[in-house]
């Protein structure tokens, strides 16, 4: 482990402060793209670099790889944020659509802790799918402490995403969520078990958290575990503990004998 400085997590809040005014213009902060792409590219640099040198074996931060690297992943981060912007703008939607206590779209983006967990999310995210270590997960753990929703920044997440409530929900590295799925609070997505190697260490990065498809409702206090797929259009009760693959269409409650009881929509 080197010894150069650690990334800031004050300097990130503030590249997150200013992505929010690009993602959201005339919400937060200057309205003014060009300078605050400009200057998210300038601040990101810097941190990414810090976040490569801390482990660099190089022992310094003027390390010609790690500035090289930095500078391209910025560059390259960049790139995505019309990618981010669009799938906020259909988190909003689905915030707004999702919420019979909501008066506007707006509100939710000025309000909801689940549009400012997201936005830290889909940043770390593509951050994550760069390469960059450190940063993705200090990101996800300011949303964390700021709103009481932990999703690991591995985790995939398609358009029009809505958490209700959101304290307490837990998102796995590797949880796949497909489009139109609203969680309420309580609500986790997390591994059964964790393989070990030979010398009784986790395995790290194979598949371990659900898969959940495409207009599914999980309601508060849910518990899915391990590499399962909850079908297309299904509804999960509350307080459900599920361990097993759940079909397209389906109802899932708690049995009164403990069991989960998994039926069939009338469609």
């Amino acid at each position: 482990m080197s010894s150069n400085k650690m990334p800031s997590t004050e300097k990130l809040d503030e590249i997150v402060k200013l992505l929010q005014a690009i993602f959201f213009p005339g919400y937060f902060g200057v309205d003014d793209a060009k300078k605050n792409l400009h200057l998210v590219e300038k601040k990101l640099k810097k941190q990414i670099l810090r976040g490569f040198c801390f482990f660099c074996k190089e022992e310094q931060e003027s390390c010609s790889k790690c500035v090289d690297k930095s500078e391209a992943i910025s560059y390259n981060f960049i790139q995505t944020i019309p990618v981010i912007k669009h799938l906020l703008s259909t988190d909003a939607i689905a915030a707004y659509e999702g919420d019979p206590a909501a008066s506007s779209v707006s509100e939710t983006i000025f309000c909801y802790p689940s549009i400012r967990a997201l936005s830290m999310h889909r940043v770390a995210h593509e951050l994550n799918k760069l390469g960059v270590p450190l940063i993705p997960r200090i990101i996800s753990e300011n949303a964390h402490s700021s709103t009481g929703i932990d999703i690991h920044p591995g985790a995939q997440i398609g358009e029009k995403f809505f958490m209700d409530h959101g304290t307490g929900i837990v998102i796995g590295e590797t949880t796949i969520i497909g489009k139109n799925v609203r969680l309420y609070q309580g609500v986790t997505l997390g591994a059964k078990s964790f393989p070990l190697d030979e010398k009784g260490r986790p395995i790290k990065g194979i598949p371990r958290h659900p898969i959940v498809e495409d207009n599914v409702i999980i309601y508060s206090g849910a518990t899915i575990l391990g590499r399962i797929k909850i079908g297309k259009n299904s509804t999960i009760g509350g307080n459900v503990w599920l361990t097993e693959e759940v079909p397209a269409d389906s109802w899932v409650t708690q049995g009164t004998n403990g069991n989960v009881d998994i039926k069939r929509k009338n469609i």
